[in-house]
């Protein structure tokens, strides 16, 4: 089962802020963890959101809205991508994870192919399968 493992953003990381030296190693640390135990698929950090944008779409129209974006507490700071056996071992690697003060994690289990298998032809689920073995799922 794959996780995608969401860190909120706070005050902090939307202001730009960077972790401390001593931070920045104890997840380096808990990172190294997760790749010994084959359980890190990818990890990144995510630049606050007034570098970023947003399209809105309404129908045929798009719209982009630069940042920053007023709700913090429903903005992404970073993410881990994991392969693990359960939700509740997802829980637990999230417990051990070194964040200090006021933090939030969401955990949310990411679709498989085979789960959109009932609403997809065989045809358009083997294409699906073949583009997967030559993309982004296989760097």
């Amino acid at each position: 089962m794959k996780f995608m493992v969401i860190v909120k953003a706070t005050k902090e990381s939307e202001a730009g802020g960077l972790p401390d030296p001593q931070q920045m190693a104890e997840m380096g640390k808990f990172n190294e963890e997760l790749v010994k135990a084959g359980v890190l698929l990818a990890a990144e950090g995510l630049q606050a959101s007034s570098k970023g944008a947003r399209v809105r779409f309404s129908g045929g129209e798009r719209t982009v809205i630069d940042g920053p974006f007023a709700e913090t507490k429903e903005l992404i700071a970073g993410f881990w991508l994991w392969q693990v056996r359960s939700l509740e071992e997802a829980i637990e690697w999230v417990k051990r994870s070194p964040f200090h003060g006021e933090t939030e994690v969401e955990i949310r289990q990411v679709y498989e192919l085979e789960d959109f298998a009932q609403v997809m032809s065989p045809d358009h689920l083997e294409r699906r399968k073949t583009l997967e073995s030559q993309s982004w799922r296989q760097q």
